[in-house]
């Protein structure tokens, strides 16, 4: 069931609940004698529950949250109490107009003390006056009391689910906004790093600059057509990241190595954020490359389930610069704000292991993923 349907359905259950108390309250107010009671006494107790509906509603809809949020707790206070004054006041005129003291007293005798016909008819009883005049009904009193405490309770749960979901609606646009910003933070680090690597290539080899041109409008297409979107599927990702690594080892010399393996086929082939797991690339080949000296790079994509992923990438860790695998360089996003990404993206669904140098002199990260 949708979430405003459930609570819609969850309100309307606890006001039914609210109201049938009431009037089992009020049905308990009957006098204490067996058989029929006075219609006007019925009567009588309809317009008292007319009236806790009016007080009730009243201080859900208006008097909570205008006055007692809004800081003005003295006039709740005062108003409440002009309230049950109000209450106590039409049951009792009510009360004396119907008639109802008398009946009700007539009614007990009728049915307690049966007359005798032999004795003749029995005189109407008649009310004292202080047994005739209450000065206001203890069990309305309470029932009033009671219809208050639950109507301030009630706009108190409405505001705290007010504000969480505002909270909540804030949060959600916090966490937009920054990933808006960390994306448009990847994207300018990635492009720049490329168009230096397609200079380079102008002045070695024009076919494979022409060729990387296209490969990176490609790339372009679905940076400007997929990321807007916030999810892409698994297999443009992956294809995305192959024209990334392509890229890239066009100007590579033969002393570095690059192995990529990736899931072919895919099954099922899930959404996924895009642009995730390019920074984790980008710094193999940010530093683990050297012009002199044999490297490795090694990116291994896998899929162990149908909505998992798992993401390891190796490079060779040169002895000039053994702990800068993981700097950041000015203007770049780096890892550590690719896991802020995903820590947005992915809360308690991902994990990520560093391990600066592994047995075989390499920087290693694996990130493991649930879709």
């Amino acid at each position: 069931m949708p979430l405003p349907l459930l609570r819609s359905a969850s309100t309307l259950l606890l006001h039914a609940l609210v109201w049938g108390l009431v009037m089992v309250l009020l049905w308990a107010q009957q006098p204490d004698y067996p058989g029929p009671k006075p219609t006007e006494f019925w009567l009588t107790q309809a317009v008292v529950l007319g009236l806790l509906v009016g007080v009730f509603y009243l201080n859900v809809a208006w008097a909570a949250p205008r006055l007692l949020y809004g800081g003005k707790w003295w006039a709740y206070v005062g108003l409440n109490a002009g309230l049950v004054l109000v209450v106590l006041a039409i049951h009792q005129q009510v009360e004396q107009r119907l008639g109802v003291p008398e009946l009700v007293a007539t009614a007990r005798e009728a049915v307690l003390n049966p007359p005798n016909p032999w004795s003749g008819p029995r005189p109407h009883p008649q009310l004292g006056p202080e047994e005739g005049r209450p000065l206001f009904n203890t069990g309305v009193l309470l029932i009033t009391l009671m219809v208050l405490g639950i109507a301030t309770s009630l706009a108190a749960m409405q505001k705290g689910q007010r504000d969480a979901e505002s909270r909540l609606e804030l949060e959600r646009r916090q966490v937009a906004t920054e990933l808006s910003l960390l994306k448009a933070q990847i994207n300018p680090h990635f492009f720049f790093n490329t168009l230096n690597n397609i200079y380079a290539l102008t002045l070695l080899n024009a076919d494979q600059a022409r060729a990387a041109l296209h490969r990176l409008s490609r790339m372009m297409r679905y940076v400007l057509y997929e990321s807007p979107a916030g999810h892409t599927r698994l297999s443009q990702e992956i294809d995305f990241l192959q024209d990334y690594i392509d890229l890239m080892h066009l100007r590579l010399t033969n002393k570095v190595q690059v192995q990529f393996e990736r899931p072919d086929p895919l099954s099922p082939d899930p959404f996924i954020a895009p642009m995730l797991f390019q920074p984790f690339v980008e710094n193999a080949f940010k530093h683990g490359v050297s012009a002199t000296s044999p490297s490795r790079i090694s990116i291994e994509l896998r899929q162990p389930t149908a909505h998992s992923v798992e993401l390891c990438v190796r490079n060779t860790v040169f002895p000039d610069r053994p702990d800068e695998a993981d700097d950041d360089e000015p203007g770049g996003i780096g890892l550590v704000n690719t896991q802020r990404r995903l820590d947005l993206l992915y809360p308690q669904q991902h994990t990520i292991h560093v391990t600066p140098r592994n047995a075989s002199n390499e920087y290693e990260v694996c990130l493991q993923l649930n879709l």
